[in-house]
Protein backbone atom coordinates (compact mmCIF):
# COMPACT_ATOMS: atom_id res chain seq x y z
CA UNK A 1 0.00 0.00 0.00
CA UNK A 2 1.41 3.41 -0.97
CA UNK A 3 1.97 6.03 1.69
CA UNK A 4 -0.18 9.13 1.56
CA UNK A 5 1.55 12.47 1.18
CA UNK A 6 1.36 14.81 4.14
CA UNK A 7 -1.14 17.60 3.68
CA UNK A 8 0.21 20.87 5.06
CA UNK A 9 -1.81 23.94 5.81
CA UNK A 10 0.91 26.36 4.77
CA UNK A 11 -0.51 29.26 2.78
CA UNK A 12 0.57 30.65 -0.55
CA UNK A 13 0.55 34.44 -0.40
CA UNK A 14 -0.08 36.01 -3.82
CA UNK A 15 0.42 39.57 -5.03
CA UNK A 16 -2.49 39.69 -7.47
CA UNK A 17 -2.12 43.43 -7.99
CA UNK A 18 1.39 43.02 -9.43
CA UNK A 19 0.16 41.01 -12.43
CA UNK A 20 -2.42 43.73 -13.12
CA UNK A 21 -0.06 46.72 -12.76
CA UNK A 22 2.92 45.12 -14.53
CA UNK A 23 3.48 42.97 -17.56
CA UNK A 24 5.70 40.23 -16.09
CA UNK A 25 8.60 39.40 -18.44
CA UNK A 26 10.67 36.97 -16.36
CA UNK A 27 10.36 35.26 -12.96
CA UNK A 28 12.85 33.96 -10.42
CA UNK A 29 12.45 31.83 -7.29
CA UNK A 30 14.56 33.11 -4.38
CA UNK A 31 15.15 32.16 -0.79
CA UNK A 32 14.76 34.81 1.89
CA UNK A 33 16.64 35.58 5.11
CA UNK A 34 14.10 35.66 7.97
CA UNK A 35 13.95 35.64 11.76
CA UNK A 36 12.09 32.90 13.65
CA UNK A 37 9.03 34.98 14.53
CA UNK A 38 8.72 36.03 10.87
CA UNK A 39 8.52 32.41 9.72
CA UNK A 40 5.77 31.66 12.24
CA UNK A 41 3.84 34.73 11.14
CA UNK A 42 4.16 33.67 7.46
CA UNK A 43 2.83 30.20 8.37
CA UNK A 44 -0.27 31.96 9.70
CA UNK A 45 -0.56 33.88 6.41
CA UNK A 46 -0.11 37.33 7.94
CA UNK A 47 1.86 38.84 5.06
CA UNK A 48 1.13 41.71 2.68
CA UNK A 49 3.10 41.74 -0.59
CA UNK A 50 1.05 44.53 -2.18
CA UNK A 51 3.37 47.44 -1.40
CA UNK A 52 6.58 45.45 -1.78
CA UNK A 53 9.35 45.91 -4.31
CA UNK A 54 12.85 44.52 -4.86
CA UNK A 55 16.07 46.52 -5.20
CA UNK A 56 19.05 45.02 -7.01
CA UNK A 57 22.55 45.92 -5.84
CA UNK A 58 25.55 45.58 -8.16
CA UNK A 59 28.48 45.36 -5.71
CA UNK A 60 28.30 43.03 -3.87
CA UNK A 61 25.59 41.36 -5.99
CA UNK A 62 22.46 41.15 -3.88
CA UNK A 63 18.68 41.50 -4.00
CA UNK A 64 16.76 43.20 -1.17
CA UNK A 65 13.02 43.01 -0.49
CA UNK A 66 11.56 46.32 0.71
CA UNK A 67 8.16 47.34 2.18
CA UNK A 68 6.73 43.84 2.61
CA UNK A 69 4.69 43.80 5.80
CA UNK A 70 5.03 40.60 7.87
CA UNK A 71 2.81 41.13 10.91
CA UNK A 72 4.29 40.56 14.38
CA UNK A 73 3.81 37.07 15.82
CA UNK A 74 1.75 37.41 19.02
CA UNK A 75 3.35 34.75 21.25
CA UNK A 76 6.90 36.02 20.48
CA UNK A 77 6.44 38.90 22.92
CA UNK A 78 9.57 41.03 23.28
CA UNK A 79 11.52 38.91 20.77
CA UNK A 80 9.31 40.01 17.88
CA UNK A 81 10.60 41.36 14.56
CA UNK A 82 10.20 44.73 12.86
CA UNK A 83 7.23 44.29 10.44
CA UNK A 84 8.51 46.20 7.39
CA UNK A 85 12.27 45.76 7.65
CA UNK A 86 14.43 45.21 4.54
CA UNK A 87 15.08 41.50 3.92
CA UNK A 88 17.82 39.93 1.84
CA UNK A 89 16.85 37.57 -0.98
CA UNK A 90 19.03 34.57 -1.79
CA UNK A 91 19.85 33.88 -5.44
CA UNK A 92 22.84 32.95 -7.58
CA UNK A 93 25.24 35.67 -8.75
CA UNK A 94 24.42 35.07 -12.41
CA UNK A 95 20.69 35.42 -11.79
CA UNK A 96 21.24 38.61 -9.79
CA UNK A 97 23.45 40.06 -12.54
CA UNK A 98 20.75 39.29 -15.11
CA UNK A 99 18.14 41.11 -13.00
CA UNK A 100 20.45 44.12 -12.43
CA UNK A 101 21.06 44.42 -16.17
CA UNK A 102 17.33 44.22 -16.94
CA UNK A 103 16.37 46.81 -14.31
CA UNK A 104 18.87 49.30 -15.70
CA UNK A 105 16.50 49.73 -18.69
CA UNK A 106 13.95 52.48 -18.09
CA UNK A 107 10.46 51.29 -17.15
CA UNK A 108 11.43 47.92 -15.68
CA UNK A 109 11.15 46.97 -12.02
CA UNK A 110 11.31 43.86 -9.85
CA UNK A 111 8.19 43.00 -7.83
CA UNK A 112 7.39 40.13 -5.45
CA UNK A 113 4.70 37.87 -6.93
CA UNK A 114 4.33 35.02 -4.44
CA UNK A 115 5.54 33.82 -1.07
CA UNK A 116 5.24 30.14 -0.21
CA UNK A 117 6.85 27.21 1.59
CA UNK A 118 8.91 24.64 -0.29
CA UNK A 119 10.48 21.74 1.62
CA UNK A 120 10.13 23.70 4.86
CA UNK A 121 11.82 26.85 3.53
CA UNK A 122 10.13 30.14 2.67
CA UNK A 123 10.53 31.01 -1.01
CA UNK A 124 9.70 34.25 -2.78
CA UNK A 125 8.82 34.28 -6.46
CA UNK A 126 9.90 37.64 -7.92
CA UNK A 127 9.16 38.96 -11.38
CA UNK A 128 10.75 41.44 -13.73
CA UNK A 129 7.91 43.69 -14.78
CA UNK A 130 7.29 46.53 -17.19
CA UNK A 131 4.67 49.01 -15.98
CA UNK A 132 1.34 48.99 -17.79
CA UNK A 133 -0.41 52.15 -18.88
CA UNK A 134 -4.07 52.86 -18.23
CA UNK A 135 -4.96 51.73 -21.75
CA UNK A 136 -3.10 48.44 -21.31
CA UNK A 137 -4.98 47.79 -18.07
CA UNK A 138 -8.33 48.44 -19.77
CA UNK A 139 -7.40 46.06 -22.58
CA UNK A 140 -6.48 43.37 -20.02
CA UNK A 141 -9.85 43.81 -18.31
CA UNK A 142 -11.67 43.57 -21.65
CA UNK A 143 -9.76 40.42 -22.65
CA UNK A 144 -10.49 38.81 -19.28
CA UNK A 145 -14.22 39.60 -19.53
CA UNK A 146 -14.40 38.31 -23.12
CA UNK A 147 -12.73 35.04 -22.08
CA UNK A 148 -15.13 34.71 -19.15
CA UNK A 149 -18.13 35.23 -21.49
CA UNK A 150 -16.82 32.61 -23.94
CA UNK A 151 -16.26 30.10 -21.13
CA UNK A 152 -19.79 30.77 -19.83
CA UNK A 153 -21.28 30.23 -23.29
CA UNK A 154 -19.32 27.00 -23.78
CA UNK A 155 -20.43 25.61 -20.41
CA UNK A 156 -24.11 26.31 -21.27
CA UNK A 157 -23.67 24.58 -24.62
CA UNK A 158 -22.34 21.41 -22.96
CA UNK A 159 -25.45 20.98 -20.79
Amino acid sequence: MAKKKKQTDTPTIDNRRARFDYEIIDTLECGIVLEGSEVKSIREGKVSLGEGYVRAQVTPPALYLHSVNISPYGPAGLLNHIPTRTRKLLAQKGQIAKMVKAVSVKGFTIVPLQMYFKNGYVKVNIGLGKGRTKGDKRKAIGDREAKRDMDRAMSKRDR
